[in-house]
């Protein structure tokens, strides 16, 4: 993948690459990444090459900036009507990468990190919080059919999150139907973002969606992996609801490489969705920096199934930072056992609980990247590579919970969105652009021979 070397990994994939090395001498499963010696990142390992199909890898080498720069210079050549009109828009998780390294806060580095996206030719730049409003709305929902069937639905818990496509590979790819129908059906705020530009934005603009060329600036390299899901593209006008994902370090060095300075830079207030006056007033979620999924849906069901109002949550670590669990008790009694579970180690511990019948929770926030999205490769690696730069991290999540948080209950962009575009929350339209599904094979047929629980 761009600006990936893979091969230069320094730390030994936990699970596999212990016997990948024999398994890929004797041509038994595809690898391309060796360079001396397997080395690779359990989370890195779905990206890679070696199970990508000829199609992913052709549209995954298009996910870059040289493709982004390319339409860019189109547009200076070609005529006004044939213009690709282009967007950016910024997950929430990448702005603190930018307040760090530009020495700002967060509101004035989004500032001019939308001056100089449009310096280059974007028309406009968004903040994906209100997609992501979408997504945690949509959840809740979900979770509480899904609870209130659980009795005579087998599948219906516990329910994993699916904001994260390294995660979502892993379960279609490796763990198959085991895992893939307790996955939540509600889409990334990645791809609802890329839904609300491609059909809500471009109708108001009256363009049509393939005029559009939509850019996601998000912390992670596997979101690139999710853009070009086939579910997202729309063959009949053969556009994506999300054109090109750029990681946070992609655009930092396309500004490094044009020798940008910040005093330089104009400050430029993000573009409303709605196409309001004034500025944009940055919010977050509740949670630890990945839009707290686990926490707006644990205070949400407590409310509306148990009558409690939990003000705040109280996480209990267990194996380690990235394996936690909270829990609703009353008068001695549980009634919800939620977990967040971060980082493909811990992962494997989830799944081996759940093959056992041994997991209690009937939610769990599940991310591939250890420490969560603010961790993302895309933006926190070290310049030397292969490590989180645990320094860089930790700035980061002091900025992050610098921004005020608010509900996307309480949002009233959210609410005018579900009713001027898609015509009230629990409408087809709803379910149609705010949900998708996973592939389910069996797991015999997903499960690689070197992948052992």
């Amino acid at each position: 993948m761009s600006g990936v070397k893979i091969a230069q990994r320094k730390e030994k994939c936990e699970n596999c690459t212990k016997q990948v090395g024999f398994l890929a001498k004797n041509e038994m499963i595809p690898c391309n990444w060796f360079g001396n010696g397997p080395r690779l990142l359990l989370s890195a390992c779905l990206s890679c090459d070696g199970c990508l199909s000829d199609e992913e890898t052709l549209k995954i080498s298009q996910q870059n900036l040289e493709e982004v720069e390319r339409v860019l210079a189109l547009n200076k050549k070609c005529d006004t009507s044939k213009h690709k009109v282009v967007a950016a828009s910024v997950c929430p998780q990448s702005l603190p990468f930018f307040a760090v390294q530009f020495g700002l806060d967060i509101n004035e580095a989004a500032r001019k990190l939308c001056s100089f996206l449009k310096s280059i030719g974007v028309k406009f730049v968004f903040d994906t919080t209100v997609a992501a409003g979408f997504s945690i709305l949509e959840t809740q929902k979900e979770f509480i059919q899904r609870y209130r069937r659980r009795h005579h639905d087998s599948q219906a818990l516990p329910m994993f999150t699916s904001s994260c496509p390294g995660w979502i590979r892993y379960a279609e790819r490796v763990l198959g139907s085991v895992v893939t129908p307790h996955l939540c059906t509600a889409r990334s705020p990645q791809q609802i973002m890329g839904c609300l530009v491609k059909d809500y934005f471009s109708e108001q603009q009256k363009l049509s969606p393939e005029r559009i060329y939509h850019i996601v600036v998000a912390p992670c390299f596997d979101k690139k992996l999710e853009a070009v899901r086939e579910e997202f593209y729309n063959s009949l006008l053969e556009t994506r609801d999300v054109d090109c994902v750029l990681t946070s370090k992609e655009i930092y060095h396309l500004m490094q490489k044009r020798k940008i300075s910040m005093e330089e830079l104009d400050s430029v207030p993000l573009d409303h969705v709605l196409r309001e006056g004034g500025d944009v007033e940055l919010m977050r979620h509740d949670g630890r920096g990945s839009e707290g999924f686990l926490e707006h849906v644990f205070k949400h069901t407590a409310k509306e199934v148990f009558a409690i109002d939990v003000q705040e949550i109280t996480y209990k670590t267990l194996r380690n930072r990235d394996f936690q669990e909270v829990t609703l008790e009353e008068d001695g009694e549980t009634l919800l056992q939620f977990a967040a579970i971060y980082g493909f180690r811990n992962i494997q511990t989830l799944v081996h609980r759940m093959k056992k019948g041994r997991l209690p929770y009937q939610l769990v926030e599940v991310l591939s990247c250890p420490g969560g999205c603010l961790s993302g490769r895309g933006q926190a690696e070290s310049e030397a590579g292969g490590r989180v730069d645990k320094g860089l991290v930790q700035q980061m999540e002091e900025v992050y919970i610098s921004l005020p948080v608010r509900l996307p209950e309480l949002n009233p962009v959210l609410n005018k969105l579900y009713q001027d575009w898609l015509h009230g929350p629990d409408s087809d339209q709803a379910s149609k652009l705010l949900h998708t599904e996973f592939k389910g094979q069996s797991q015999s047929n997903t499960q690689p021979p070197h992948m052992e629980w």
